[in-house]
């Protein structure tokens, strides 16, 4: 939620980077189309991939999907802009 973006970017992503298991993680926005996906990379650095069209689609590694933004926001009323 808009309410909560700072900290799912911030301080609760710093504690999830320390998971061991954690090897991807995904933010969605809640009004507009735009999915975000860190990866774990074999060096620990954290790579971005992220789409912000209704059309696209974002592949999820860690669970061999690939993420279709139309049907994640099928259903969602989005912002205008």
């Amino acid at each position: 939620s808009d309410s909560t973006e700072a900290y799912d970017r911030g301080r609760k992503f710093e504690h999830y980077r320390k998971l061991d298991s954690l090897v991807e993680y995904v933010l969605i926005a809640q009004n507009r189309p735009h999915i975000e996906s860190y990866r774990r990379q074999a060096d620990q650095q954290w790579l971005l991939r992220e789409c912000s069209e209704l059309d696209g689609t974002l592949r999820l590694l860690s669970i061999d999907c690939d993420l279709a933004l139309a049907e994640v926001y099928d259903k969602v009323e989005l912002l205008e802009g």
